[in-house]
């Protein structure tokens, strides 16, 4: 019998300055229990957003029985995986309270911090931090960085509802009460941030590294065939699919800047040649109307997975799309969500409504299958998660949040009974996210927002 050696859950690949986290491999088990008291993988949460609520016919599960058997229609690309999600109805949203007239400036905002914003302090920003962010404060002193934030499209919208903030309608994390959180829309960026060592700490020491460029990722994954010779079969398959999976991102993000790039060149009337696209500085990305808006939100659910894979974070956040003014040409059509969402039952216009709620969802599908499919401790790494998906509205026709959509995937360690649709839930949006933090191992000093209890029926 070989006896591999043991290594530390911290190391990682090092070369030229940089490092690179590892996944969670079997040989660290040990070496992790010895420091922390258990081999139990952490628990991760992760929140992903749609706006304007769903069609609820083709979103709610006919009833418990058929839940598994039969989901509905918007819920198709989860049926891989329908035994470990959790759907509730029943939780009801924030009252408007004294904001009747601005349901996009509040559907956001309100959808993680279960709070209203401060009536005598509406031209700024003044609300409750919010879920994930009082997450990052208990789990982040554990990684790399307390949280990540990700965002399609960029998070400015100049409208002032009611008179409130404009950053109402394009944020959902909010670090203290008056300071919302910059998400990220460029992928470099966020694989810069995952796997160049800036702030990170290794062993005992701090690197401070350049960020990360194609050559520096060669050289960095180079040196894993050093370390793979240490390692069992089972973890070499592993780091085989993790590095494989590193370097298909950054494949991925380079093919979105070049389109990008050659864009933007063809505006400026300036021919493009491939031969000189390094000497170019790389270009903002953004999604333009004409190009696939599922290929750049998985590359963002793919980094989302790479930070939880590595524990380079345990809690993060992804804004799909935000209030108003997104189209989905993808799906054959141009007119924006929000219209669309106004429909007042004409059967096109919901198809519609219903084709992007489902187009939404199967993001959300694409990200949570993938994390089943990695192994993890005795499991896998959906096992150990807690991924929310919902939006901050009921029907986008008639602006409602008695009934909010939320699905949850993962069983969060084994604190979440999943596979199961509850039918007729007694709770509110805080007292969700409350039971939610609760089944992370996250203790909190007082409720989330309106919250008066947790759903002790979400609990295995």
């Amino acid at each position: 019998m070989h006896n591999y050696r043991l290594i530390n859950r911290r190391t990682c690949l090092q070369g030229v300055g940089a490092a690179l986290a590892l996944p969670l491999l079997d040989v660290m088990g040990w070496a992790e229990a010895s420091e922390t008291k258990s081999s139990k993988p952490p628990v991760r949460l992760g929140f992903m957003y749609m706006p304007h609520g769903v069609i609820m016919s083709e979103f709610w599960p006919k009833d418990a029985e058929s839940f598994l058997a039969s989901p509905p229609p918007a819920l198709d690309s989860l049926r891989p995986i329908i035994d470990q999600c959790l759907m509730m109805k029943g939780i009801s949203g924030v009252d408007n309270g004294p904001f009747k007239n601005a349901p996009h400036a509040l559907e956001l905002s309100t959808w993680l911090t279960a709070a209203l914003p401060d009536a005598e302090k509406r031209d700024r920003i003044s609300i409750s931090i919010s879920a994930d962010q009082v997450a990052a404060n208990a789990l982040g002193v554990h990684t790399a960085l307390p949280s990540l934030e990700l965002a399609t499209m960029p998070q400015t919208w100049k409208e002032n509802q009611a008179g409130l903030n404009e950053a109402y309608y394009s944020h959902c994390s909010f670090r203290s009460p008056n300071q919302a959180v910059p998400a990220e829309i460029n992928p470099r960026t966020v694989l810069n941030r995952l796997f160049n060592t800036r702030g990170q700490t290794v062993g005992a020491a701090s690197l401070q590294v350049s960020p990360l460029d194609r050559n520096l990722l060669d050289r960095v994954l180079a040196g894993a065939r050093d370390l793979r010779r240490t390692l069992p079969p089972t973890d070499q398959r592993k780091l085989d699919e993790y590095l494989d999976s590193v370097r298909s991102v950054e494949r991925r993000i380079a093919a979105i800047e070049l389109r990008q790039k050659e864009a933007a060149m063809e505006k400026a009337g300036i021919r493009s040649s491939r031969k000189h696209e390094s000497d170019s500085p790389p270009i903002e990305i953004k999604i333009p109307e004409g190009d696939k808006r599922s290929e750049y939100m998985q590359v963002m659910c793919d980094l989302n997975v790479l930070a939880f894979q590595t524990d380079t974070t345990r809690v993060c956040t992804y804004i799909g799309s935000t209030p108003n003014g997104v189209t989905y040409p993808e799906l054959g059509f141009t007119r924006q969500h929000h219209s669309l969402t106004h429909h007042n039952n004409q059967p096109d216009m919901v198809a519609k409504v219903a084709a992007i709620t489902k187009f939404n969802i199967d993001q959300f599908a694409y990200m949570v299958n993938k994390m089943a499919s990695l192994r993890e401790g005795n499991g896998t790494l959906l096992d150990n998660c807690i991924m929310m998906w919902g939006s901050g509205l009921e029907d986008g026709d008639r602006h409602s949040r008695k009934n909010l959509p939320f699905i949850i995937a993962g069983k969060g360690g084994g604190s979440i009974k999943t596979g199961r649709f509850l039918p007729d839930i007694k709770g509110n949006q805080g007292d969700l996210l409350t039971t939610l933090l609760a089944c992370a191992g996250v203790t909190i000093d007082r409720p989330i927002g309106i919250a008066t209890k947790q759903i002790d029926e979400i609990k295995a």
